[in-house]
């Protein structure tokens, strides 16, 4: 088969044609075009019903090759690939078929059990389960938005918004992103979402009510690009600025900033990505930090101002919104722009990958894994069309419409969800700028007459369409798209071919992008364009299409003159169109348009009304509806008046403005101890010593600190606390000193030497070593420590250098440890404890109790935490995983009471070889709108549930936010393979050195637990990582140490 590639493409064009024939006839076509062979017997057998007609007259070709035994070799190789197709074909048809029933079930008992935890007794709001109705996630523009075409109104909302001063980020990774010359095309990741997310930006930082917005992208420092991608920061202008000139301040506006990530001197793809994201996080922190103290002295009166929303755009920039928002306590927003389950459906069905080698070429469990993740983080997601929702996010375990629907009719009644929790679905489609667009009312007669009485030329790409055309005065028929198999451009030719009246009427334009050689387009691309070029061969349709082979951005805008101009149509005949933003760009300039009707396309006519939908299929259709548009002059002036009065629906300003009702909807969240309250000049201390006292009196003791008193601070179902006196004075306390610790260093931004005694003693280090060896056995951490303790003795001793110890223990377990290794507690600055679900601090001014509790932390991660309603999911989940072995029943998960905390639900893995995966939990949770962080440790024999926010990694960006401790001050300690929250120790701007032979045995299931290879996730040809020799000493970490520049030699 290594020769026949091009039978191979061919057959996979003709199979996914589709039905095209009668069954009755199908059968017979092959015997009675010739002598039967049992070569053809074959092929019809296999492939009946199919349009056969290509097919023969390939085979004629076939056959018409001089040497017998090519031929007979071509022919068989033909019905091979054929059968072999068709049955992968019917194969992963029953495997989606299998899969959606398997979805289907699964949702369905999730929705149960989610219902039947939440009420019995349901209001009718509740009870409908009909999924088109989505009024309630999904909605739209058209009748909820008073229109602002109106100076007035526009004035009002201005006048509304002129007290508020926000602070917006977008974040926008791959491709290439700068404000002006766009390189739209250059390759498949810089499109139409670059362009989007830059006059997003820009048409924000010049609405009222907004002072700043950030968009972050990844600074690109490299020989194959432009110098301009390299420059840190670039100021967007606005393009209108009348009227909020008064409003400028010394860093207001939009801007692109620039993070280095990655490869310092590469450009890559973002599908490899996806193990630097960690480190754009750090970066995208200190920048929002530091921009927010700036702001803060600027309009803030000397106190930060935070984001008022992270808005991630695609998976990449999602998982980074999600972890940057839970970093920062800030609300979270997120548009797909395409997502990664729908591609992966569309791939399994083409059948020319499975789904291993999709995965290897597209990160695409990677990409579905972020999309679940930001399902989870975020308060609204933003959609272009309903389908997006009907159709693809449905497809995600973590939404479902008709819970959604049930969950938003509790809460208009404020009742408890019990802990359970959906992100809005906002149908928002993309804004346009059309201050630069003037429709035209002539048509080229006009223009010609204009033109010789000496005004100015016609534009140069005009000229280069109009010589193709035998009669250019004629209306033309305008296509723009990739010649790409999914925008069907082929159908359109051959329904312009085979119509006679709309070939007599109308002209076709195809601008199918750039080319310089069809020979060097990609394969797919290049079949499509030679397939139109035979079809424009077969109808004889020369003089009456145009295929330019090149144009420019700005030249798209002419294009659309040019078509309006002779009173033209446009079209989109795209099998499925996601939005359809050409087609607002065509109504804008006066142009009916005919586009399909399957996608974002409905939803524009519905607004517009200017046009028709067609079925994409429907070759006939196609024809009617654009000879309807072409011959019937009252129809089209209808259409392009419709859309010419409707289109600033579509506007920036418009879309702007419903943008910011959404935010102004979320609930604000920032860091709690930040808080500009009218008391906190009051409560300011000089000596966090002086708070501790206060702790140390009202009883901080052993049983809150290590029994954590759970009976006492159970949360209710609503998440609200019934917290005694005691607990609260410990807070109030607690809160006092954590303002009077911090406020001063985050409103000034300086240190003084009184500040470097004070509490926690992490902020006094130079650096600052993460223990996170990930071990079920005390004599292997004990060992791993004492190495380190010994490598760095001298730092030690000087204070230069600070421990934490991140793990999976609680903080019984952890005191239990250092007693029986004889270690003192103040030998570590904090202790991270339950993988993230609490941070404890040690403390040298304790005499019976020296650790702890940051209490601010706990209000840092709670974001979503479903509290007791989730904790009753998880245990009803531990009782149903039962090992049966005859009539014996053992429990294989149960709940472990002892070591479970407020913020971390634990459970004993009784038989870690049967248990399911932890991926299959987190599923299951999702699917019941609870959301938490599931994470398998101690070498499978635990099972600790957390905020969905929370993670050791997470835990340290906490404290260089809270305490200003530098991430690229920290190193972190691991070992071969740990806990399943193990990656988000081995990325970040942070070294981590991984000590060989620590953990090694610790399996491979735990990772096994992940839906994507660990590989995928974690650079280590990273300089930021170092693997130590197998056996290492001390001095081996000291040398590793030194390799990182960390310590000098």
């Amino acid at each position: 088969m290594a020769g026949n590639d091009w039978i191979n493409s061919y057959l996979e064009a003709i199979l996914d044609v589709g039905p095209g024939i009668d069954e009755a006839k199908s059968s017979l076509l092959l015997r009675e075009r010739g002598r039967f062979s049992p070569t053809r017997y074959f092929v019809e057998e296999v492939v009946s019903g199919f349009d056969e007609t290509d097919l023969h007259r390939s085979w004629a070709r076939a056959q018409a090759t001089r040497s017998p035994q090519e031929r007979n070799t071509r022919l068989e190789n033909m019905c091979w690939r054929i059968w072999n197709l068709a049955r992968q074909k019917k194969q992963l048809e029953g495997e989606e078929a299998q899969r959606s029933a398997k979805r289907r079930l699964e949702r369905e008992r999730g929705r149960r059990e989610a219902v039947a935890d939440m009420s019995e007794d349901l209001s009718e709001g509740e009870k409908g389960d009909a999924i088109s109705d989505l009024s309630s996630h999904a909605e739209s523009n058209r009748g909820r938005l008073p229109r602002i075409s109106s100076v007035d109104t526009m004035e009002a909302w201005t006048s509304q918004q002129k007290g508020k001063k926000l602070y917006i980020v977008l974040i926008s990774l791959h491709g290439l992103i700068r404000g002006e010359n766009m390189e739209l095309g250059r390759d498949s990741d810089t499109g139409g979402q670059v362009k989007y997310v830059v006059e997003l930006a820009r048409a924000l930082g010049s609405m009222p009510g907004v002072y700043r917005v950030d968009l972050l992208t990844r600074q690109v420092s490299s020989s194959e690009v432009d110098w301009s991608y390299g420059e840190p920061t670039e100021m967007l202008p606005p393009v209108n600025s009348e009227g909020y000139m008064d409003e400028m301040g010394e860093s207001s506006g939009a801007y692109i900033v620039r993070i280095p990530f990655g490869p310092k001197d590469k450009y890559i793809p973002k599908e490899l990505l996806w193990p630097h994201i960690p480190e754009f996080v750090d970066g995208a922190l200190n920048h929002v930090i530091q921009m927010s103290k700036v702001l803060g002295e600027q309009i803030g009166n000397g106190y930060p101002v935070w984001p008022a929303a992270i808005h991630g755009h695609y998976a990449d920039a999602g998982d980074s919104a999600a972890l940057l928002s839970g970093a920062l306590n800030v609300p979270m927003i997120f548009t797909g722009h395409s997502l990664g389950r729908d591609k992966l459906e569309q791939l399994l069905r083409q059948g020319r990958l499975s789904r291993d080698e999709i995965n290897s070429t597209y990160k695409i469990m990677r990409r579905i894994e972020a999309e679940e993740l930001t399902l989870d983080a975020s308060e609204i997601v933003i959609t272009s069309t309903r389908q997006e929702i009907e159709e693809q996010w449905r497809l995600y375990d973590g939404f479902d419409p008709i819970l959604e629907r049930k969950l938003r009719a509790r809460i208009r009644r404020n009742v408890s969800c019990y802990g359970r929790f959906m992100p809005r679905m906002v149908v928002m489609p993309p804004g346009m700028e059309f201050h630069h667009i003037v429709p035209h009312d002539g048509d080229m007669d006009t223009e010609t007459e204009a033109s010789e009485d000496g005004k100015s030329p016609d534009p140069h790409i005009w000229s280069e369409i109009m010589r193709f055309f035998s009669n250019p005065r004629k209306p033309m028929i305008l296509a723009l798209a990739r010649p790409d198999p999914k925008k069907n451009l082929t159908t359109l030719v051959k329904a312009f071919g085979e119509c006679r009246p709309l070939r007599e009427l109308a002209n076709l334009t195809l601008i199918m992008g750039n080319r310089d050689n069809i020979d060097e387009m990609s394969g797919t691309n290049a079949s499509v364009l030679l397939s139109i070029l035979k079809m424009i061969d077969k109808y004889d349709l020369y003089g009456q299409v145009a295929y330019p082979k090149h144009h420019k951005q700005p030249d798209v805008r002419e294009i659309y003159r040019l078509a309006a101009k002779t009173k033209g149509v446009f079209i989109n005949p795209a099998f499925i169109e996601p939005f359809g933003l050409t087609l607002i760009e065509a109504a804008a300039h006066g142009l009916p348009i005919v586009a399909t009707k399957n996608g974002g396309p409905v939803d524009i006519h519905r607004v517009l009304d200017n046009g028709l939908l067609v079925d994409p299929h429907d070759q006939q259709s196609i024809a009617d509806a654009l000879l309807k548009l072409v011959a019937d002059k009252h129809l089209w002036a209808k259409c392009r008046a419709n859309g010419l009065k409707n289109i600033h629906l579509f506007s920036w300003p418009e879309h702007c403005k419903t943008y910011l009702s959404k935010i102004a909807s979320c609930k604000p969240r920032q860091p709690r101890w930040l808080r500009n309250d009218d008391d906190d000049e009051n409560s300011e201390s000089d000596s966090p010593s002086d708070s501790l006292r206060d702790i140390q009196d009202i009883s901080l003791n052993l049983k809150f600190s290590f029994d954590g008193d759970k009976n006492e601070s159970r949360e209710n179902v609503d998440g609200s606390f019934d917290s005694g006196d005691r607990r609260s004075k410990l807070e109030n306390a607690m809160f006092s000193w954590s303002k009077g610790g911090s406020k001063s260093s985050m409103k000034s931004g300086s240190t003084d030497k009184g500040d470097q005694n004070k509490f926690p003693a992490l902020r006094r280090r130079k650096h600052i070593f993460v223990i996170a060896v990930d071990t079920d056995a005390n004599a292997s951490l004990s060992e791993s420590l004492k190495k380190i303790f010994q490598a760095v003795e001298k730092e030690r001793t000087e204070g230069s250098v600070g421990f934490i110890l991140a793990t999976s223990f609680n903080i019984t377990e952890i005191r239990s440890f250092l007693i029986s290794q004889g270690l003192n507690p103040i030998d570590f600055d904090a202790f991270i404890c339950n993988s993230g679900g609490d941070l404890y601090y040690s403390s040298p001014h304790s005499d019976g109790n020296p650790f702890v509790v940051d209490l601010y932390y706990h209000s840092h991660i709670e974001y979503r935490w479903g509290g007791e309603g989730l904790r009753k999911t998880l245990v009803r989940w531990a009782a149903s995983t039962v090992d049966k072995k005859g009539e014996k029943e053992e429990y294989i998960v149960v709940e472990d009471e002892e070591t479970s905390a407020d913020y971390c639900y634990s459970f004993r893995v009784q038989k870690p070889g049967v248990v399911h995966p932890v991926k299959e939990l987190r599923k299951m949770m999702r699917i019941q709108a609870l959301r938490c962080h599931v994470i398998h440790c101690q070498n499978g024999s635990k099972i600790n549930v957390i905020p969905v926010l929370a993670s050791r990694s997470q835990a340290l960006r906490y404290l260089y936010l809270r305490w200003g401790m530098e991430l690229s001050k920290v190193v972190v300690f691991v070992g071969e393979s740990g806990d399943t929250d193990y990656e988000g120790l081995l990325g970040g701007v942070h070294k981590s050195v991984v000590l060989s032979g620590v953990c090694s045995s610790a399996n491979s299931q735990l990772h096994a637990n992940r839906t994507y290879p660990l590989t995928d996730v974690i650079s280590y040809d990273s300089p930021n990582v170092i693997k130590t020799s197998e056996e290492f000493s001390s001095s081996d970490l000291r040398a590793s140490l030194e390799a990182l520049q960390v310590l000098k030699g």
